[in-house]
């Protein structure tokens, strides 16, 4: 990828933005950045908005190594992040890298101190070689609300009330032999600060001017009171933003236990319907087996009191021991008894012609006379049968109401 021009004055600045990173944003193939196709509208918007609130901050596209060692082209805001302190007003040179996975991770803010200024020892937000690892805002970065214009005025306010540089102490020269060769020319005097004050750096060719106040007047001898007071803040600040990033993993986990709570019981529901479903079915299906079987029941039940009486009479004949119940019960019998004699006496011709008994001739003409006779039978039995099936759902209906009751 071309490295990135220098970005113009402070009143064309919000222009040069728009510009750049819809060039940059919009390259494909070798040279594209390497971010997802679906934020790279919201990372546009969010160096837009930083690049409008601080001019002093303007995007760039530079080579980034990780600590693996893989090196990729990633976009930063590169400039200076004003503060407040003291009732003057500093600049602290600062550069903000998007890593590839940004939004959806936090980005990456070192400061870059000039050859005149040192990082203060032991501070809090910052680490010894510069990297911004401990601000509450990075802590506690969330996908997509969180953004980089809160980021940076977050920072502001916090450097504001404990700056993390200072300018480096300046010893009296003491007397030394005349040198070999001669000697440079000699730096301008830049005024000594205390170590808790915040020197702007000298401007570069691609930052904006820093504040004309720095170069104008020293800040003013800090009250220990005063000093004690803004550490205090800090100190309450830090201790809101850790409850808060704290209450709200408690209640995200409390969220997610109650989500898989409400997801089990949800299934739970749906086997309980399930089971109720089948039980009903069961249920109906066994209660029309049971009116089946008491109607089976009270059938035959009829049909024995109204046959006790031949089997109570000892003196009966055994033929007689078994009679039909009713006409139609006499004439499928009859039909039934003449059907299978019918049957037998074809056997038996059947049997007589193959032994030659019969001649065939009589054979075929006998065949043919007890077949048709057969027949008759049949249909008979078939309509009487029809009869009986009528008769028997007549009465079924005429017992329906003692069962319904």
């Amino acid at each position: 990828m071309a490295p990135s021009p220098s970005p113009p004055p402070a009143a064309s600045g919000a222009q040069y933005a728009h510009q750049f990173l819809n060039t940059a944003l919009s390259q494909r193939g070798p040279s594209a950045l390497p971010y997802a196709e679906d934020v790279k509208w919201l990372i546009r918007n969010h160096l837009v908005a930083l690049a409008d609130a601080f001019p002093s901050l303007h995007p760039k596209a530079a080579l980034f190594t990780h600590n693996d060692g893989r090196a990729a082209h990633l976009l930063q805001a590169d400039g200076t992040v004003p503060i407040h302190h003291a009732g003057a007003t500093y600049n602290l040179p600062a550069v903000i890298w998007l890593p590839e996975t940004y939004p959806r991770s936090p980005p990456l803010v070192f400061l870059s101190p000039t050859r005149d200024m040192l990082i203060k020892p032991h501070h809090p937000l910052v680490d010894r070689s510069g990297l911004v690892a401990n601000a509450p805002y990075l802590r506690s970065w969330v996908f997509p609300s969180s953004n980089l214009l809160d980021l940076v005025r977050s920072l502001s306010h916090l450097f504001g009330l404990d700056p993390p540089l200072f300018t480096r102490s300046v010893a009296a020269p003491s007397p030394t032999p005349p040198p070999a060769h001669p000697p440079p020319p000699p730096a301008a005097a830049s005024p000594a600060m205390r170590p808790e004050a915040v020197y702007a750096p000298a401007p570069r060719p691609y930052r904006f001017p820093a504040s004309p106040q720095l170069a104008a007047r020293q800040p003013p001898t800090e009250d220990p009171a005063e000093v004690f007071k803004r550490n205090a803040i800090s100190k309450l600040v830090d201790t809101a933003y850790a409850d808060a990033a704290a209450l709200r993993t408690a209640h995200e986990a409390e969220v997610d236990s109650l989500f898989a709570v409400q997801a089990e019981l949800r299934g739970r529901g749906e086997a309980v319907n399930d089971g109720v479903r089948r039980i009903t079915e069961e249920k109906e299906t066994l209660e029309r087996r049971l009116q089946d079987v008491v109607m089976a029941t009270d059938v035959i039940e009829a049909w024995v009191a109204e046959n006790r009486k031949g089997a109570a009479d000892d003196t009966a004949e055994a033929e007689g021991a078994i009679q039909p119940a009713d006409v139609l019960s006499r004439q499928m019998l009859e039909c039934t008894a003449t059907d299978l004699a019918l049957e037998d006496t074809i056997y038996a011709l059947d049997k007589a012609v193959q032994e030659g008994s019969v001649p065939f001739d009589g054979y075929l003409r006998s065949v043919r006379a007890l077949a048709r006779e057969q027949f008759f039978q049949r249909v008979l039995c078939t309509k009487v049968n029809n009869a009986q099936q009528q008769a028997q759902v007549a009465r079924m209906a005429a017992r329906a109401p003692q069962y319904a009751s």
